[in-house]
């Protein structure tokens, strides 16, 4: 696909190898080094997540309306920056909680807006017709870093301690930053044709909603998300505490069906190829719906670890083939001058229906009990594929 393209591969396997490698690290450091408390320790997770999502909303009119590439790489440089004054301020003796809070809210900002602008540069990088092989070798790079990252980072964090994964996550963000200059080329400078207005805050949101196609897209993802990441926490208490498993085994349920993941997003463009993009599409899109309804029925012994492995590797092939498809009929269906702000309304969207379904997830387990949370979870997830789209667009 050309050498621009490779040095944008290049750039995306480094910044996903360092965030896989350095997974779980700030709520380490806050326990480890900090000695924060759940409370603390979950501000973190949704406070850092919730503010870099609101203070996104406006910057996707101002990437909409600039060259792309230098803002993937500036928001590189402002999470290599904002990363390496952790371990600098730690040596200094002067790191704390607020601070661990500030850098996790400039990552999540930049994560928004590197993503829509990434989106906006492979549509005018690529033809159309290239846009899904290029999001299934995205896509196969993530699945490989969720593999192998978590667990070379834990084993980093025992030798060392989580500052060093902070720091590596941090040089990744450097080496991605100095991949993308290899990427340069002609990038004609978009033309606003309107003078900024508050209309423009709103516009992806505008164009996803009012889209036959996109806008079942969308609320099916948002939801399916927030469901399956809200059945993690659930899990873990069910697995840990209620039925005994032992730590090394929970590790194991989650990461080795990763392998579903990587296998799916490496089916995703011949299955689309012989079965048709739209037909593959829906199917996969329900396929991750069926399987979650297995996890209530975990026991204690091999036969429950074998239950949740299953189930989980079979939700993970399904997205690993849907997620692809989903970038490359998302970017065709997006206009080239609204491709960023509908990226960036589009990841606030299901980032926030994430954190809420998270949280309910837990009231509603507190309430009824944790298998029957995760039952309840699973049926609303049946109910999702009525949300894929059955209009053909023209």
């Amino acid at each position: 696909m050309g050498l621009r393209f490779t040095w944008l591969w290049a750039a995306y396997g480094s910044s996903v190898a360092g965030t896989w490698l350095a997974f779980d690290a700030f709520p380490l450091i806050a326990v480890l080094v900090l000695g924060a408390g759940p409370a603390q320790v979950s501000l973190l997770a949704a406070a850092g997540l919730a503010v870099g999502a609101l203070i996104a909303v406006p910057l996707g009119p101002r990437v909409e309306f600039r060259r792309k590439l230098p803002v993937m790489v500036g928001a590189d440089l402002l999470r290599f920056a904002a990363l390496l004054t952790i371990p600098l301020a730690h040596w200094l003796g002067v790191l704390g909680f607020w601070h661990l809070l500030a850098v996790a809210v400039l990552v999540a900002t930049a994560d928004i807006t590197f993503q829509a602008a990434s989106g906006a540069y492979l549509k005018g990088l690529l033809p159309a017709a290239d846009l899904l092989p290029a999001s299934a070798r995205l896509e196969s790079t993530a699945w490989t870093a969720t593999i192998v990252g978590p667990p070379a980072g834990g084993a980093l964090v025992g030798v060392f301690g989580p500052l060093v994964t902070v720091l590596l996550n941090a040089a990744s963000f450097l080496a991605s930053a100095l991949c993308l200059r290899g990427a340069r080329g002609p990038e004609p400078v978009p033309v606003r044709v309107t003078a900024p207005r508050a209309a423009d805050l709103v516009a992806g949101w505008r164009h996803l909603l009012g889209d036959p196609v996109l806008r079942p897209l969308l609320l099916n993802t948002a939801l399916v998300n927030g469901l399956v990441l809200a059945t993690s926490p659930l899990m873990a208490v069910l697995l840990l505490g209620d039925l005994g498993f032992p730590a090394w085994q929970h590790g194991l349920v989650f990461g080795l069906p990763c392998l579903g993941g990587l296998i799916g997003s490496r089916c995703s463009a011949p299955l689309a190829g012989r079965f048709g993009e739209r037909r593959v599409l829906r199917a996969s899109g329900a396929a991750r719906a069926c399987w979650p309804v297995l996890l209530p029925l975990v026991h204690p012994g091999p036969t429950g670890l074998l239950l949740v492995l299953v189930a989980q590797s079979g939700l993970l092939l399904s997205i690993g083939v849907f997620t692809p498809l989903l970038a490359a009929h998302r970017l065709r269906l997006i206009p080239a001058d609204r491709t960023a702000r509908a990226l960036t309304a589009w990841t606030i969207t299901v980032r926030a229906t994430t954190a809420a379904a998270t949280a309910l997830g837990g009231v509603l387990a507190g309430v009824v009990g944790t298998r029957a949370g995760l039952l309840v979870i699973g049926g609303a997830l049946l109910l999702t594929p009525v949300l894929l789209p059955r209009r053909e667009e023209g």
